[in-house]
């Protein structure tokens, strides 16, 4: 069944599209009071981002590197603070300063230079001006294609890191750094078809709990429920655990990353890796939790979740019970509800950073980013 009602995946209508009535909000609001409401808390949040999350020197919680530097400024770029404003622009010198003479924009030292020079391109991509920073962003294209797992590292496509993307320290690559690396490639005019991409195309598609002619790894057919887990390499990594069967359990966030890596592949809608996700998501509809995983990163789901379904181009979820889902007003509203007085969000959960108000700002605003509406 259908479940992604009214949205077009890179050119192609999915279905015939469906006008729901604004009678699917909450009964007591209007698209103009949830437009009001978006505009109130990023107004909060971007405010406690400028005033009090940023260093003097322009970082964000520089002690984890310049990973949430990047993200925190990208999301008020994306917020409608303009790279010229000297707040921003402080934040913008820290990061062109971890420019590398290989191309890469990371911490000298670091063992998560992917994840670290991807953000930094979309940060600068978002900021970039008049051709500002093209010889930066060209170099640091260069520099993540260099480092993807392929056949410069020694790996054919039979081998399962092949086309992937990773942390340095963990030594194999993973959905998470690979849809960063997925994302950077977009931004700096990489097409679906282009190489990198689709050699990272292979690597996403075998972190999908679906056998197809893409995935016959040996988890494929464990838990066939057709969402995404961590990684498949090095025996293979769920973050969710393991089934019975010796499964990878699935969970949002990376379904959601992979679905939306897929997007950006040039995966099209009658695809049955696609089809698989969209009816996991279906089942798995919600914002209270991060499905499958609780409350451990669920502002990274957040993020991933309204990235997903802004590339599909949708308004309305289905879910598995037949109701449909404003999934922008209610994200709005689930954001509203989690805000904190100084307008920062923070999760509780300090699992992956998230007890970091920085890294968790950063991660609301770009998922509001993605609500916006007329």
């Amino acid at each position: 069944m259908q479940r992604l009602i009214g949205f077009c995946v890179t050119g192609i209508v999915l279905s015939t599209i469906v006008v729901f009535e604004s009678s699917l909000l909450a009964a007591d609001e209007s698209p103009s009071e949830v437009r009001s409401q978006r505009e109130s808390i990023v107004a909060k949040a971007t405010s406690f981002l400028l005033s009090k999350g940023r260093a003097g020197d322009g970082s964000y919680s520089s002690f984890s590197g310049p990973g949430v530097t990047s993200l925190a400024t990208t999301a008020l770029l994306r917020s409608g603070v303009p790279p010229t404003d000297p707040r921003v622009e402080a934040s913008l010198a820290y990061i062109l300063d971890r420019v590398q003479p290989d191309g890469g924009i990371y911490q000298p030292g670091s063992n998560h230079r992917n994840y670290e020079t991807c953000l930094a391109v979309l940060c600068l991509t978002e900021a970039n001006r008049n051709g500002k920073y093209d010889e930066i962003l060209k170099r640091a294209d260069g520099f993540v294609k260099g480092i993807q797992w392929d056949a410069s590292e020694g790996k054919e496509e039979s081998d399962l890191e092949y086309g992937g993307a990773g942390y340095g320290s963990h030594k194999r690559p993973d959905l998470s750094n690979t849809s960063f690396l997925i994302d950077a490639l977009k931004a700096t005019g990489n097409g679906a078809d282009s190489e990198a991409i689709q050699r990272a195309l292979v690597f996403v598609s075998r972190c999908q709990n679906l056998e197809t002619e893409n995935n016959t790894t040996a988890f494929a057919a464990k838990n066939p429920d057709g969402g995404f887990y961590y990684t498949p390499a090095a025996g293979g990594t769920s973050q969710a655990g393991t089934t019975d069967s010796g499964g990878l359990r699935s969970y949002a966030s990376m379904t959601y990353a992979g679905l939306k890596s897929m997007i950006y592949a040039g995966v099209g809608p009658e695809d049955p890796r696609v089809k698989a996700a969209y009816t996991w998501i279906g089942k798995n509809y919600g914002l209270d939790s991060n499905p499958g995983m609780g409350s451990s990163g669920l502002y990274y789901y957040y993020h991933t979740f309204a990235k997903a379904l802004d590339a599909m181009g949708g308004d309305y979820v289905e879910d598995e019970t037949g109701s449909k889902h404003d999934w922008r007003a209610e994200l709005v509203r689930e954001l509203a509800k989690r805000q904190q007085p100084d307008g920062s969000w923070l999760n509780e959960n300090d699992r992956w950073l998230e007890g970091d108000a920085n890294l968790v700002t950063g991660y609301a605003l770009l998922a509001l980013s993605y609500c916006k509406t007329e």
